[in-house]
């Protein structure tokens, strides 16, 4: 008999992949507000997994006790941070009177510089500035409405993620009898392995990137104390925190930093200094820290790496470039050990040496 029948054409293949692309994505966009919670939740569930496991070993606790405890804990070193961070941004509300200051008296020096350069006089720089101010007050209903929403969604999200990661925890057995029980018996083995992988990398990401969130932080606080700047544990913390996401977090902790400096120093050179001091930092973090730290634990090349955050941003927006990396991780271990898939996998993953 001719298996040439048995399988289809090239043609045929390549049809299916894309359409099979097109669904994914359209079910990716279209589901954002289900599934960009609840991959995060596996992703939490999976870094709690250890210490829920303690609980329940350990401590003799019952599963769903367990499960809430260590959501409970995660949502309390969260707390923390933001804690931290609130009472460091009551301090730096003590300096707003000069931050005022300064932001009048550098409005004045630009308007006499533009005077001298374009020869605008002022009157009518200020002609400019009160039609720009008017359209920004007759739009501040849809700012402020647009803002109330975003920080409702965002509290929304949060709420479900951490309602998704204890249930995930409590159910964990029943999700891999569900993915067990979808494949053949013979491919058992290769679903455990593939599962125990998953956990593996993704747990050891996650904690590389907190190990960078905390490397960036010291560093960057040691820095502008150095320097002398006020508030350098905050602006550090900040740093750290906001460095981990993909290419833009660094230039908005620039922008924070320069700005906050400025206001508490009323010198260019400071805000100049930080800024230097940050594009260093950031430097060492990106060539050493980020590929030893977290790149080592995922074996992406760079190119699908800056592929899959425009891609994820694209789709899902920020949350969409925090979760590229993870998903595209996950997809390599699968690719790896799917005779079909094994030329997408090594596609995904580094050259090697022959």
């Amino acid at each position: 008999m001719d298996t040439s029948m048995k399988q289809p054409p090239f043609y045929q293949k390549l049809a299916m992949v894309l359409v099979a692309l097109i669904a994914l994505v359209y079910i990716a966009v279209l589901g954002k507000e289900v599934l960009s919670p609840l991959i995060f939740s596996f992703l939490f569930a999976i870094l709690l997994y250890p210490l829920c496991r303690f609980f329940e070993k350990r401590c003799k606790l019952p599963r769903g006790l367990a499960s809430i405890l260590s959501v409970i804990v995660f949502l309390g070193i969260i707390l923390g941070i933001f804690y931290l961070l609130g009472t460091q941004f009551r301090s730096l509300s003590e300096d707003w009177p000069q931050f005022k200051e300064q932001v009048i008296y550098a409005i004045d020096s630009s308007q006499d510089w533009v005077a001298k350069t374009f020869n605008i006089d002022r009157s009518h720089q200020l002609n400019y500035l009160t039609d720009a101010a008017k359209k920004l007050l007759s739009s501040s209903t849809v700012v402020i409405g647009a803002t109330v929403l975003s920080i409702s969604s965002i509290l929304l999200f949060l709420v479900f993620t951490f309602i998704y990661t204890f249930f995930i925890l409590l159910y964990r057995t029943l999700i891999v009898d569900f993915l067990t029980a979808v494949f053949k018996e013979k491919h058992l083995n290769i679903v455990h392995e593939v599962l125990e992988q998953v956990q593996y990398i993704i747990r050891k990401y996650l904690i590389g990137l907190m190990i960078q969130i905390v490397i960036v932080s010291t560093i960057t606080c040691l820095v502008l104390w150095l320097i002398g700047i006020k508030y350098a544990f905050l602006l550090g913390l900040l740093t750290g925190i906001i460095n981990i996401i993909p290419y833009i977090g660094i230039f908005t902790a620039m922008l924070l930093s320069a700005l906050i400096t400025f206001a508490t120093t009323a010198t260019f050179s400071k805000a100049l200094i930080v800024i230097v001091a940050l594009i260093g930092i950031h430097a060492l973090d990106s060539n050493i820290l980020l590929p030893t730290v977290v790149g080592s634990k995922v074996k992406i090349n760079a190119f699908v790496t800056v592929l899959g955050v425009f891609i994820g941003e694209m789709i899902w927006g920020i949350p969409g470039m925090f979760l590229s990396i993870p998903i595209i991780a996950v997809m390599k271990i699968v690719f790896d050990r799917v005779d079909e898939l094994k030329p997408w996998g090594m596609l995904l993953g580094e050259e090697t040496k022959k």
